[in-house]
């Protein structure tokens, strides 16, 4: 079983059990956090799409940590004119440990 969500601009494809890193959610580490916004769910009882979402469907998760990813470096230059530009960036996200997909408040298998 699985179920496919989208959070910020992303979609993920999660199972229970599945650790996944996200964009930053305001949510402390330890608490459970429930997504509702699922585009798809599979399960034993077959698959079920969502126009654009499946309405009562929700996924439970536990965050694990916030944190920041690996710096990116950005390296601009205009060639010969002597112009160099070196950025960084280390993108905010939020690690969560997915515990359980529900269909209109029941637990799916």
């Amino acid at each position: 079983m699985y179920a496919v969500l989208r959070q910020g601009s992303h979609q993920y494809r999660v199972s229970p059990g599945d650790v996944i890193q996200i964009e930053k959610i305001e949510a402390e580490k330890g608490q459970e956090v429930e997504l509702e916004d699922v585009l798809m769910i599979n399960s034993a009882d077959g698959v079920e799409l969502g126009e654009p979402r499946v309405t009562g469907a929700a996924v439970k998760a536990k965050v694990l940590r916030q944190d920041r990813g690996k710096k990116v470096l950005i390296y601009k230059f205009k060639r010969r004119k002597g112009y160099e530009k070196r950025q960084g960036h280390r993108q905010y996200f939020t690690e969560l440990q997915i515990l359980s997909i529900s269909r209109d408040g029941r637990e799916l298998d």
